[in-house]
């Protein structure tokens, strides 16, 4: 039964693991793309206001639908950043309980080793009893 439960915390371990390898290859791929988009938003967001420079003197509604889309800009870029930190928690959650598995497949084998030298010593005095009971009348 121990030695299942081990397997089983092993299996379970392993897998959680992966799962972990894998949040943390989509973390970092999308902190890749987040970063990637991140710039470009930056670059669209310096263009835009050069153009709201250049065109200023010209048409003022031109230039509230600027700073409107601006504004869409920046909300996406803090909406883009709260998933990031959401996703980093995530992680954080993720690293935690591996770390809380990892500590019970440990106390888990401690006890199965303090189990198994239990059994050894009631094996050798069950051995010695039998002795004993056979040397008596």
């Amino acid at each position: 039964l121990i030695s299942s439960a081990t397997k089983s915390l092993r299996m379970e371990t392993e897998i959680l693991e992966k799962k972990l390898q894998d949040a943390q290859m989509k973390l970092a791929e999308k902190d890749g793309d987040k970063e990637k988009e991140i710039q470009s938003l930056k670059r669209l967001v310096s263009e835009l206001e050069f153009q709201l420079t250049m065109e200023k003197s010209n048409n003022e509604s031109f230039l509230d639908k600027l700073r409107k889309e601006i504004k869409h800009k920046s909300d996406e870029l803090e909406k883009l950043t709260q998933e990031r930190t959401q996703l980093i928690h995530s992680l954080s959650q993720v690293q935690e309980e591996n770390s809380l598995l990892q500590d019970t497949v440990r106390r888990e084998c401690e006890e199965r080793f303090e189990l198994t030298a239990a059994l050894g010593r009631a094996r050798e005095q069950v051995l010695e009893l039998r002795r004993l009971s056979g040397t008596l009348p």
